[in-house]
């Protein structure tokens, strides 16, 4: 499922218009955003987590040419499922 099948699915479920849906869906897009680049974790009981973990620095390899390269420390984001998303699937 694309961006645009979450959207018409969300307006479809909800009774409103895909301008809405879309709305919501880049509102919950944009917050989750932010308070991951706060350092926050954010949590949906029953879904899921997403949080911030820091990823050192590291040595690596070029796989073409075999030779060390160093790879910059950088922030990932974690998703976590929860017991009811991981339920829902298995």
């Amino acid at each position: 499922m694309n961006k645009t099948e979450l959207i018409d699915a969300m307006a479809s479920d909800a009774g409103i218009t895909k301008a809405a849906a879309k709305k919501a869906l880049e509102s919950f897009l944009e917050n989750v955003q932010d308070s991951l680049k706060e350092g926050n974790r954010v949590s949906l009981v029953g879904f899921g987590s997403w949080s911030v973990s820091r990823r050192n620095a590291r040595e690596g390899r070029n796989p073409s040419t075999g030779k060390t390269i160093q790879i910059a420390a950088k922030n990932v984001v974690k998703f976590k499922a929860g017991s009811e998303l991981a339920d829902s699937v298995n």
